[in-house]
């Protein structure tokens, strides 16, 4: 594929002022590049501007290296956090997983499909029983068991495979383990969680049994990034679906791992093609 055939992003955050967009759109115009995509949003809460816009080089347009060299600059004089990704490139996941297989699963249809344009190059689980599903679609997995007193080696082990397997980023796709305060600083904003949305209400053990017993009429998923505050980390995506009196507790179960299945996979996907963006506590998502 030559540079003419190529996608890149420009992921962008920034001090709120009066002319980013336009210096932005005018670097791309000067330097032959066509802009195919562009969203931005200025948040009046934290006086902070976020902008994510998808281009396509020209001839005149220089190598990636001296571009974003070039791009620096501009990048300076507006205070930027800024990245510059190439979007044909798919990020590497590594999947952490329990028993629970739906998520893995659904994740995994996706990527064999090409829904998902990602490569998974392990699967880590703390039990052996979904070894047979990621030998099926001819993925390496780790069996990493975990108790009391091999959580440090075991967490390591998952922390090694991220830095030799060069992940992009970790999927807990039900794992039903808590990463230590350490594992979650050194994954910020790479590692995504899923889980039912009762909580903090409904803690611990037999969730939907617990909401059946009050009655509750909403049954949802939230999905977000990984923080040592346990599941109170940025939240990417979210859904829900009503729910009555006359279903039973297993299939209120039934419709959040439906729900669990959706709302994982557009979290994934709006993070590997660098539509999420950190704000503070929460994100910003170019859908």
């Amino acid at each position: 594929m030559n540079d003419s055939q190529r996608l890149y992003i420009f992921t962008i955050s920034c001090p709120d002022r009066t002319g980013i967009v336009a210096a932005v759109a005018g670097f791309l115009a000067d330097h032959g590049a066509f802009i195919t995509e562009s969203s931005h949003f200025g948040d009046p809460l934290t006086m902070r501007f976020f902008m994510r816009t998808v281009f396509q080089p020209g001839a005149a347009t220089p190598p990636m290296d001296q571009f974003a060299h070039k791009f620096s600059r501009i990048a300076e004089r507006f205070h930027m956090v800024w990245g510059l990704h190439d979007a044909q490139r798919p990020e590497r996941l590594l999947v952490l997983v329990s028993k629970f297989d739906h998520c893995l699963n659904d994740l995994l249809y996706r990527y064999r499909t090409g829904d998902l344009r990602v490569e998974i190059p392990a699967i880590v689980s703390n039990h052996p029983d979904l070894e047979p599903l990621a030998s099926w679609h001819d993925i390496p997995f780790h069996h990493l068991p975990v108790n009391a007193g091999t959580r440090v080696e075991q967490e390591a082990a998952i922390l090694k495979l991220v830095d030799e397997l060069e992940i992009d980023l970790v999927v807990l796709a039900r794992y039903m383990q808590i990463l230590s305060p350490g594992a979650c600083d050194r994954l910020r904003g790479r590692c995504i969680n899923i889980h039912h949305s009762f909580l903090p209400g409904f803690k611990g053990p037999r969730p939907y049994h617990q909401a059946h017993a009050l009655g509750v009429k909403l049954i949802g998923a939230t999905a977000h990034y990984v923080v040592s505050d346990l599941d109170a980390g940025p939240i990417i995506e979210q859904a829900v679906e009503r729910v009555d009196h006359s279903m039973a507790p297993e299939q209120l179960a039934r419709v959040g791992r439906d729900l669990e299945n959706v709302v994982l996979a557009r979290a994934v996907n709006w993070h590997v093609e660098h539509r999420v963006l950190l704000n503070d506590g929460k994100t910003v998502v170019f859908r």
